[in-house]
């Protein structure tokens, strides 16, 4: 088997599995970032289940963000998720990692470094 078919496969385990986190409701909205193929086929089983997402293409490398989760947080997102993901303000970024679940100890850790940047790159 190429590594290529091999990664793809590892992928689609771990999107399959935060699909079947979100149906029993360990999460309420994730982020896998696929290449357009296997992005289709993820869309085709979030329809299958009726599940709603939101699609942002990564312009560097053709790849696809793929949100999907519970309605209002989507629409949460779409407020922000207007843009590169690298283009998120501090707050962008520190609200879509918390509700992605992240550890919220590293968000606050993540936001006070960024806003920093930010704080010294205009001064």
């Amino acid at each position: 088997m190429r590594p290529e078919i091999y990664s793809s496969m590892g992928e689609m385990r771990v999107v399959m599995h935060m699909i079947y986190e979100f149906r029993k409701g360990i999460r309420a909205l994730a982020l896998c970032t696929l290449c357009p193929t296997c992005a289709g086929i993820v869309k085709q089983r979030l329809d299958s289940q009726n599940i709603s997402y939101i699609e942002q293409p990564v312009a560097a490398n053709g790849n696809v963000n793929l949100f999907f989760g519970s309605q209002v947080c989507l629409e949460a997102i779409s407020a922000f998720i207007d843009k590169p993901l690298n283009m998120l303000t501090p707050e962008e970024d520190f609200m879509l990692g918390t509700m992605l679940g992240y550890d919220l100890r590293q968000q606050c850790r993540r936001f006070c470094n960024r806003k920093r940047s930010v704080k010294q790159s205009t001064n």
